[in-house]
């Protein structure tokens, strides 16, 4: 079972979405917060992203949003969350998540969720990391994800051991079990990027 005390959450930042992936956010906040589980994410405020940090503040959660400055200077920072780190750039902002993560959620995003998703899991087939990570398949939004992974299989680009590298669900209430279900990391905790 991996041990997980924080959790980095990928979702999006546009608030001009589905209700079903609204109340995902919202209730993965909760979720995570009542298991007494921290989040690691961002820093935004608007979106899935500010619905999922404020259910969590709002359940006794503490949440750590990490931003580059150009975004927290646009007004999109949150400005209640448990801590904010200001960073230069996207590059420092996704290894700080990294660094201050024990697992990976990712719920329905744009472009920038799947920049995230993608190189997490890039880094687990190269060997950077173990930590375990859950795609949260609300309402089927991430199936054409996980059938271009297949296709990339299926061609010979990506092996097969890629299908360990992440775990599917269908709902948040699933992903505490499936993190639960999974093994301690093995491999270094701390990617070597430079």
């Amino acid at each position: 079972m991996a041990s997980v005390k924080t959790v980095c959450v990928y979702c999006g930042s546009s608030g001009r979405v589905d209700e079903v992936y609204r109340a995902a956010a919202t209730r993965m906040g909760v979720i995570l917060a009542k298991a007494g589980i921290g989040i690691v994410y961002g820093g935004g405020r608007i979106g899935l992203m500010g619905l999922a940090a404020d259910a969590a503040l709002a359940s006794g959660g503490k949440v750590t949003g990490i931003i580059p400055r150009h975004l927290h200077e646009r007004e999109v920072g949150h400005h209640g969350l448990t801590e904010m780190i200001l960073v230069d750039d996207m590059h420092s902002r996704k290894r700080r998540m990294f660094d201050m993560s024990d697992a990976f959620v990712t719920l329905p995003g744009g472009l920038g969720t799947l920049d995230e998703t993608i190189e997490i899991l890039t880094w687990k087939q190269l060997g950077l990391h173990d930590k375990p990570i859950v795609l949260v398949d609300v309402a089927g939004y991430w199936a054409p994800l996980i059938d271009l992974i297949e296709h990339t299989i299926a061609c010979g680009f990506t092996g097969r051991e890629a299908r360990q590298f992440f775990r599917v669900v269908q709902r948040v209430e699933d992903v505490l079990p499936a993190l639960a279900a999974m093994p301690e990391p093995a491999a270094p905790a701390a990617p070597n990027l430079a």
